[in-house]
């Protein structure tokens, strides 16, 4: 009998690289934990417009964010003037500053969206939903503030399970998961132990919250923005495995940059993954339209499929 092939072990990076990267993590977590340990010694409004500030004028710009967000802005937007693309990536960085502020202020912001109330053609399906213990996929995108409308849907009774990327730095990840977990939502990290849990949480009739707007490799090529993007379609999938309703929800940023309005939009109605997916693509892009300032997912969103990755990509989180 022939004998099996040794493994090969997996080739670790030089010890100076390894490192330089870990000398990176340090910097990177000793930088924003000062940021926030200053900022949070203010009072929570003033904290949170600081924040947005300092993303928008000192840390965007430090790596190079605004560029980014120009490059992308230009082509979704060809009509806008580099001056009005310029205002609106500045805007995206102050939101994103303004989101990350509130999430690791904790009980003082959940204190606000507690009592937020759900609007929307889908709030009367949802309800009925769980009286009934039908399961929810409740999906978003990097847009407004989710965690506000995730943390109103909490208070609303709702338990929701959500699946989380931790952080590339490890370092920010334990008080990352501190804060995210203070609506006392469930939290699952995107492994294959988290993803079996997030499961059963659906099976068992409860509703997760999963993010639509990531690059995936593999999935459906739809359309966004006029463009060919490679979307994941496993929230469909998800709900039309578990017969689950499918609801896209968003928390909006008002015009004084410190409340929301949490809209739940009706159930997508159970078709195909790709149908079921596009529109909520379709969806997100007219509220990006209306507003553009709060989309704040900063990557690559069109490259194209990875004709020859045999690893399946779809993402859920």
């Amino acid at each position: 009998m022939q004998a099996d092939a040794p493994k090969i072990p997996a080739k670790r990076k030089p010890l100076r690289t390894r490192r330089k990267a870990l000398l990176r993590n340090h910097i990177a977590n000793g930088f924003l934990s000062t940021l926030i340990w200053l900022s949070r010694r203010l009072p929570y409004v003033g904290r949170v417009k600081f924040f947005g500030w300092a993303s928008a004028h000192l840390i965007s710009p430090l790596i190079r964010v605004p560029k980014a967000y120009r490059a992308w802005l230009s082509m979704m937007f060809p009509e806008m003037s580099p001056e009005r693309i310029a205002d609106i990536a500045r805007g995206i960085s102050d939101n994103s500053g303004r989101s990350l502020m509130e999430m690791y202020s904790g009980e003082e912001f959940q204190s606000r969206i507690r009592d937020l109330p759900l609007e929307g053609d889908g709030v009367d399906a949802i309800q009925q939903a769980r009286e009934d213990g039908r399961p929810i996929v409740f999906t978003t995108a990097h847009f407004g503030n989710y965690n506000a409308a995730r943390g109103a849907l909490i208070a609303n009774g709702f338990e929701i399970g959500t699946l989380y990327r931790p952080p590339s730095n490890p370092l920010l990840n334990a008080q990352y998961v501190k804060y995210m977990g203070s609506d006392g939502g469930t939290l699952f990290p995107r492994d294959r132990k988290g993803l079996s849990a997030m499961v059963r949480h659906l099976k068992s009739g409860k509703p997760i919250k999963v993010l639509f707007d990531l690059h995936v490799k593999q999935g459906g090529e739809l359309m966004f923005f006029g463009k060919p993007t490679m979307t994941s379609l496993s929230p469909a999938e998800l709900a039309l495995r578990y017969d689950a309703l499918l609801v896209p929800f968003y928390g909006i940023r008002q015009p004084d940059g410190l409340s929301f309005r949490v809209q739940i939009d009706a159930p997508i109605p159970h078709s195909t993954p790709e149908a079921m997916m596009q529109t909520l693509n379709d969806g997100l892009e007219a509220l990006v339209r209306q507003y553009p300032e709060q989309w704040f997912y900063a990557h690559k969103r069109w490259r194209r499929r990875h004709q020859n990755s045999a690893n399946r990509g779809d993402e859920i989180s």
